[in-house]
């Protein structure tokens, strides 16, 4: 197919001769030129007797009708409501405002109040674009070695019913910059009951991560059989692979850019972790002190006092889908 700077180079060399032509050669032009490109007769005709003719008109400049303090102000509700969606957020605007006004919160002039209070989801999304990307950012740095001889493991292949096979991944607490030293949660999730166990690392780091994962593994009530982490560096390396071979481990990864093949863990992380810590920047000795004597709290009212249901059966019927959890419990009475 004739790409479009193609045709209009043809358009210029042919416009002259079309011109010039007599009527008998201006048809086999034309036909020459309707073959060439696919244009319909009477749009070539046009296009070869004005090529200097723009077909297009120019895109209309808008005033921005939401200024920086509407995007600002949002933005301090979406962060309240620990960042929500667009389609939970907007229609909560009008009993979440008067609420932060209220108390201090927030303090706008009355017409950034009523532009507030009339935007559309997706204008919210557009305005939260931006705020978005710090909130979402990744420290996944890919392993290259071992992955032929660590084995892959789907969100499907999950039918362990013994408690002791667990999902392991890393939450950072960088803020809105990766540079430097600062603050990482190893997260452990067991797959069977729910059983978390949340650690702080100083820092990101092969033997850091080996010797937490040894740490939890020593608090855990029942013995650690299965290790299931994600594509970082930090777990695909020598030293950890040794580790699992040594304490019979077995040792597994999920696949790249498949997040859901660790979704038991991945929910405990914005459940848990960053419901209680956020997505503040954290470093140094006495935050990581701080953030222990948070999580020995945690782990206690998560395993121990907090229900929760798993999800036994699902089946579909046409274009309904059943799904049938179990009674609600907690990780310890799973346990």
């Amino acid at each position: 197919m004739m790409s479009l700077a193609t045709k209009r180079e043809l358009v210029a060399s042919l416009a002259p001769r079309y011109f010039r032509a007599s009527r008998g050669e201006k048809s086999r032009i034309l036909d020459e030129f309707v073959a060439s490109t696919g244009y319909h007769r009477k749009y070539a005709m046009a296009i070869l007797k004005h090529p200097n003719v723009r077909t297009r008109k120019d895109k209309r400049e808008r005033k921005p009708r939401y200024g920086q303090e509407v995007a600002a102000a949002l933005r301090r509700c979406w962060e309240t409501l620990r960042c929500p969606c667009s389609k939970r957020l907007v229609p909560f605007l009008s009993e979440l405002v008067p609420i932060l006004e209220r108390y201090g919160e927030l303090s706008i002039k009355e017409e950034c109040r009523s532009r507030l209070l009339e935007l559309s989801t997706a204008t919210a999304d557009r305005l939260l674009k931006d705020a978005r990307k710090q909130y979402g950012q990744t420290t996944t740095r890919s392993g290259t070695l071992l992955k032929h001889q660590i084995p892959i493991h789907t969100y499907a292949d999950w039918c362990d019913t013994k408690p002791g096979h667990v999902e392991a991944d890393l939450v950072a607490h960088c803020g809105d910059t990766t540079e430097g030293w600062y603050l990482n949660t190893l997260v452990l999730v067991d797959v069977a009951t729910g059983w978390i166990e949340p650690l702080s690392l100083l820092y990101k780091g092969q033997q850091t991560v080996k010797d937490g994962i040894e740490q939890i593994r020593r608090r855990l009530p029942f013995p650690l059989r299965g290790l299931d982490c994600d594509n970082g560096s930090e777990f695909l390396n020598r030293m950890l692979f040794k580790y699992c071979k040594e304490t019979a481990i077995h040792f597994t990864r999920c696949r790249p850019y498949k997040k859901n093949d660790q979704c038991h863990v991945e929910q405990k992380n914005g459940a848990v972790i960053r419901s209680y810590v956020g997505y503040d920047r954290y470093e140094g000795i006495p935050a990581k002190q701080r953030m222990d004597a948070l999580y020995e709290q945690v782990r206690l009212l998560v395993n121990f006092f907090l229900p929760s249901m798993k999800l036994l059966e699902k089946t579909r019927e046409g274009a309904r889908v059943r799904k049938t959890y179990d009674t609600p419990r907690t990780p310890y009475q799973r346990v």
